[in-house]
């Protein structure tokens, strides 16, 4: 029996086991403003909370298509924003999208994030319960972090809503907590980022230049992180044998942990400079029919243009090294800080390469040449030549494009 054909069985009898228990499970959004508990907030909202922002994730598994047509099975956040309650179990079962849904803010906002625990249908054995951590926010509340020995988890059926009172902007991430190495490596990690109050605002930069922006990487005062466009890109890798093995339900191979699926934005190049994602294996939830892998990683811009990337690193296996050919970078944040010393002095810096180990994060900048004309395409990849690739295809993995529109 080939791979694709097991999936299929293996789904039906999940399936046939899920039917057979009756299951009890307890969907409760807040959200300030939600009148029917979709998580979307309803004409003017509470005006007790202005700035509110809602959002409800499903925590569960899925399938995704690896660039060279393999299919992996996975662990994952799936958005059923908007869903309704009594359908939020149907709708975020087996839905899982690698990255996660991204998250993007305002300086300002008060965020509330549902979370809801479907459970494993590949996996009915397992009883994980799972977390959302957002990665170097400074919660006040140790009960919203996410960690496990620190605050709640929420079991297969249950929901819990977290509250972030949002004040620092920033390139974040977030992810699962919970057997945090196992349930990174299976896919449970998305893109995050909050804007800065700056933003709106309209600065020269360089003073003199004429040229101006009203759109910040942060709050600098004097325009020096503005941006005509930006893109997230988050570094990410699959050890094809570990997720096989979650879902035969065999031992999983930590101690032999080794990535052979390098990507960007969940995907490995050329799938990276799709603008849709490939096509979601047929073991995908048809309930949501939802894309797998909805985030491509394709940069364009139009001479002359500043471009923010916001680049993040959750692998669990090992550091990264991410390059550009033909433009420079200048990187003018890291961890969701602005690149300044204790004076206020700047310290940004030119490079052509950065490196990220997991959990870390920065905000390089890069200016499009004035002379560069439609069609010129310049390369954002990883140094590590090994991981130009999709597993035993050659040429592939970690890089995409930056494409002059």
């Amino acid at each position: 029996m080939n791979k694709r054909g097991f999936h299929k069985w293996l789904l039906l009898l999940a399936l046939l086991l899920f039917a057979a228990v009756p299951a009890t499970a307890v969907v409760n959004v807040q959200c300030p403003g939600d009148t029917n508990g979709d998580a979307v907030i309803n004409g003017s909202g509470d005006p007790a909370h202005p700035n509110a922002q809602c959002m409800h994730l499903a925590a569960g598994d899925g399938f995704v298509t690896m660039a060279d047509g393999y299919p992996q099975y996975m662990f994952g956040f799936a958005d059923i924003t908007g869903t309704p309650p009594k359908k939020a179990l149907d709708v975020g079962t087996l839905a899982a999208t690698f990255p996660a849904p991204p998250i993007t803010l305002d300086e300002g906002d008060e965020f509330f994030l549902s979370l809801t625990n479907v459970g494993m249908l590949m996996r009915p054995d397992l009883f994980d319960p799972h977390t959302v951590h957002w990665h170097g926010f400074p919660e006040a509340a140790s009960v919203f972090d996410g960690v496990p020995d620190s605050s709640i988890s929420i079991n297969m059926g249950s929901t819990l809503t977290y509250y972030y009172n949002v004040v620092e902007p920033g390139t974040y991430m977030y992810h699962c907590h919970v057997e945090a190495t196992e349930h990174m490596q299976m896919g449970m990690l998305g893109n995050l980022y909050v804007r800065p109050a700056q933003d709106g605002t309209t600065l020269e930069y360089p003073a003199g230049s004429g040229k101006t922006y009203n759109k910040f990487a942060y709050n600098d005062g004097d325009g020096s992180t503005g941006y005509d466009v930006d893109f997230p890109i988050q570094i990410g890798s699959f050890d094809s044998a570990f997720h096989d093995a979650s879902l035969t339900v065999q031992p999983l191979p930590f101690a032999m942990m080794r990535d052979n699926y390098p990507m960007l934005n969940g995907r490995g190049y050329p799938d990276t400079v799709q603008v849709a994602g490939p096509d979601a294996p047929p073991e995908a939830n048809p309930v949501s029919g939802n894309s797998t892998q909805p985030e491509s990683s394709l940069v364009t811009a139009a001479p002359g243009q500043r471009v923010l990337l916001r680049i993040s690193n959750l692998n669990v296996t090992r550091f990264y090294t991410l390059q550009t050919l033909g433009v420079s970078m200048q990187v003018v944040g890291k961890d969701a800080s602005i690149h300044r010393g204790p004076d206020g002095k700047d310290l940004y810096y030119m490079t052509n390469s950065v490196v990220l180990g997991g959990g870390e994060s920065l905000d390089a900048i890069i200016e499009i040449p004035e002379s560069a004309t439609a069609g010129t395409t310049y390369f954002l990849y990883t140094s590590n030549l090994n991981y130009l690739s999709n597993n035993e295809e050659d040429f592939g993995g970690m890089m995409t494009e930056i494409r002059v529109n």
